[in-house]
């Protein structure tokens, strides 16, 4: 296993670098150097001479992918913004944002807990609310139950999130005054602020996620092993939550162990509809303010963050199939 996982951490760089390389030739795509120093530093009283400073101070005076003025290979590949802004990376030198100057790895760290405070109860419990509910509409197969089931989720995966987002705020944050409409505190206070937010995406996620279970449970419930276990005489409560729900554990990690690295993350649309200064409104604000220092390295986090999930998920094959082996 430990050689397999060098492997895959090794094939990791190249995919690494060519992330950057996309996000890099996309973000300058859309706008220059010179035009995220103009946005930065506003358009009003700003010369041509403030601009070149502020090119020249943050790194941003070089060619981007190839300087044809230095004598060397080596030179003219390195001396560039691609290179500059993106080898520091590897090592997980975030450097310093474009705007305000504050250090990127600072921030990643005190905005993790409040994204996490959101994601992590969300993701528990819609995992388990859509395996259970799931579960018991497998059981119930082929009845009104089963019917009605599919009906609700499919009505439910089909409305927009910014449905659930705006009703609830307007329901229970306003007529009903349960919970805050939008905003963050520390310490305990902030729980006040998540309920809302954790039941949106919970009610969001449940028609996709009992779809999803509900049609792997299904499948195993056709298979040779169930018919042999109900030949035996065993309970159909047994077959279905002991035998079929184990075998169906391997495409059912394969979504969740997934999922987990995205939680530190932080959720876009949440998060910035809810004021939550987490990671995902961090980088909200970084593309909004054109602040390349942020968006790279948030991307760059993603990528070893899905690299790192991917991994997990191989291995978690392990430990629910004994036949699976890591070669």
């Amino acid at each position: 296993m430990i050689s397999y996982i060098v492997r895959r951490v090794l094939y990791a760089i190249p995919i690494l670098v060519g992330v950057n390389l996309i996000t890099f030739l996309l973000f300058f795509g859309v706008a220059s150097p010179r035009q995220m120093a103009l946005q930065i530093l506003g358009a009003k009283n700003t010369t041509e001479a403030d601009i070149q400073t502020w090119l020249d101070e943050h790194g941003y005076g070089l060619p981007l992918l190839w300087n044809g003025e230095e004598p060397t290979v080596v030179g003219k590949a390195t001396q560039t913004i691609f290179f500059t802004k993106t080898a520091s990376l590897l090592w997980f030198d975030f450097g310093v944002s474009d705007q305000d100057r504050k250090s990127i790895g600072h921030e990643i760290v005190a905005r993790m807990g409040p994204s996490l405070l959101i994601a992590v109860p969300m993701f528990v419990t819609a995992v388990l609310a859509e395996i259970a509910i799931a579960l018991f509409i497998a059981f119930y197969r082929g009845t009104y139950v089963d019917t009605w089931g599919v009906i609700v989720a499919v009505a439910a995966m089909s409305i927009s999130a910014l449905f659930y987002i705006i009703g609830a705020q307007f329901v229970l944050g306003r007529l009903w005054n349960l919970v805050p409409i939008s905003g963050y505190d520390t310490g305990i206070h902030a729980v006040k602020f998540t309920l809302l937010p954790i039941l949106i995406g919970v009610v969001a996620s449940l028609g996709s996620g009992i779809r999803y279970n509900r049609t792997i449970f299904l499948e195993e419930i056709n298979r040779d092993y169930i018919r042999t276990a109900r030949a035996k005489g065993l309970s159909e409560t047994r077959v279905l939550f002991v035998h079929a729900l184990k075998n169906a554990m391997i495409p059912i990690l394969t979504s969740v162990v997934m999922s987990i690295p995205f939680l530190f993350m932080g959720n876009l649309l949440m998060e910035n509809f809810f004021a939550i200064p987490g990671l995902g409104s961090y980088t909200i604000d970084a593309i909004n303010a054109r602040d390349f220092a942020i968006v790279r390295s948030m991307v760059f986090l993603g990528s070893v963050l899905y690299i790192v999930g991917q991994i997990l998920t191989d291995i978690s094959y392990t430990l629910v199939d004994p036949r699976v082996r890591l070669e």
